[in-house]
């Protein structure tokens, strides 16, 4: 399992454009495999992505994740296309649904069928990444259009896919899934083998399955949770995360941190690679009381990615 970290809104403390270039920098020079970017209400993550990408020369830089509704799948495939040209083929793509609160009440836009909505917006985007054209005519979409980005190859596409129909929507058409608060057990009996799943019946590769949480190593675990709590609170009153916490057994998102010492996180994360996860990328989880949790964090992760 290859294991990344978060750079930039969930990388710790916030940072302008020169800090999360140095962010990429740094864990690049770390020896982590990769270094994700979300895209919530900051810095849009394609833009910083390919700025990464191009003061860097080695790490996978990938978005986790871009939201669809907001953008046409055309503007889409060309900016993923032109951060792919720009990072020499070591950006991925991670897109997803977002939230019906984001959607609907902040954006003003329909969120009534996300199924329907990624089938349709996958079968613009996909053609376009892979052949540089695309005719599709759906209810929402009707494109008949194409592409040429000089030296914008095809990105891996990864879909923040959490329910059956939207796993195997997945494991047919993209190139695995990315994830966030979802704890081992549901990688084992839900994300992961109903991916594989639709990708063999397809006759597709083993799909990625990109697995996303907040690490902290720590003598006290419990104080790491309490933090986890009042820090990334909110994803346990989304619906989507809610769901997987719930198959997952879990009253909140602190339940799923990986919290303790180094021989607790690095079990953990064999848990994990045991599930099914093929990367895994962590998040900060500052502990109170304890100011050597994150350094101590990086330090060791960083030299279970380099092994």
């Amino acid at each position: 399992m290859k294991i990344g970290v978060s750079i930039g809104e969930l990388g710790g403390a916030s940072a302008d454009v020169d800090g999360v270039i140095a962010q990429a920098r740094r864990a690049e020079a770390d020896g982590f495999a990769s270094a994700w970017l979300a895209n919530v209400f900051g810095f849009d993550a394609m833009t910083m992505g390919a700025l990464c990408a191009r003061e860097t020369s080695r790490i996978e830089i990938g978005t986790a994740v871009v939201p669809t509704f907001p953008r046409h799948p055309t503007a889409m495939a060309q900016q993923a296309m032109t951060a792919q040209a720009i990072g020499r083929g070591r950006f991925t793509l991670g897109i997803g649904l977002s939230h019906q609160v984001v959607i609907e009440t902040m954006l003003g836009l329909s969120f009534a069928k996300p199924y329907s909505h990624m089938k349709e917006y996958l079968e613009v985007l996909v053609p376009l990444m892979q052949t540089g054209s695309a005719m599709h005519q759906g209810r929402e979409y009707r494109v008949a259009a194409s592409l040429n980005v000089p030296g914008g190859q095809p990105c891996q596409i990864l879909v923040a896919a959490l329910a059956p129909k939207m796993l195997a929507l997945t494991g047919t058409v993209a190139d695995g899934t990315i994830t966030w608060m979802t704890g081992p057990k549901t990688i084992r009996e839900h994300t992961a083998p109903r991916l594989a799943e639709a990708a063999a019946a397809a006759g597709r590769s083993k799909p990625r399955v990109v697995v996303g949480l907040p690490v902290a190593i720590t003598g006290d675990p419990a104080a790491a949770r309490r933090t986890a709590a009042q820090k990334f609170g909110i994803y346990g009153s989304l619906p989507s995360y809610r769901a997987m916490l719930d198959r997952e057994g879990a009253e909140g998102p602190a339940d799923v941190v990986i919290a303790g010492d180094e021989a607790a996180v690095e079990a953990e994360l064999a848990r994990l690679a045991d599930a099914g996860a093929t990367d895994f990328f962590w998040a900060p989880c500052p502990v109170e009381g304890d100011g050597d949790a994150v350094p101590r964090t990086r330090a060791f992760l960083a030299r279970l990615a380099r092994a």
